[in-house]
């Protein structure tokens, strides 16, 4: 199975643009994204950023990826 994050852009210097993925500062690659900006929304998967998507979809994703990781704490702890 595959998973793609979400992210928000930060800065850009094409080709790649600097994302924060849950707090978290990195490097992807933005060439399959036309007419980015910084602020704006993505999905990433592999270092690539494949898709934007907008503000709620971005927060309900990065809720459920937050519960994932919570529930993970809570099994480890």
């Amino acid at each position: 199975m595959c998973i793609a994050v979400p992210g928000e852009v930060i800065e850009l210097f094409p080709p790649e643009g600097r994302v924060k993925i849950m707090g978290v500062e990195t490097t992807v690659n933005i060439q399959l994204i036309d007419d980015l900006k910084a602020g704006e929304h993505v999905l990433i998967h592999a270092g690539c950023a494949i898709e934007k998507i907008n503000q709620n979809y971005y927060n309900d994703l990065l809720d459920i990826f937050k519960s994932m990781v919570d529930g993970n704490e809570k099994e480890d702890g």
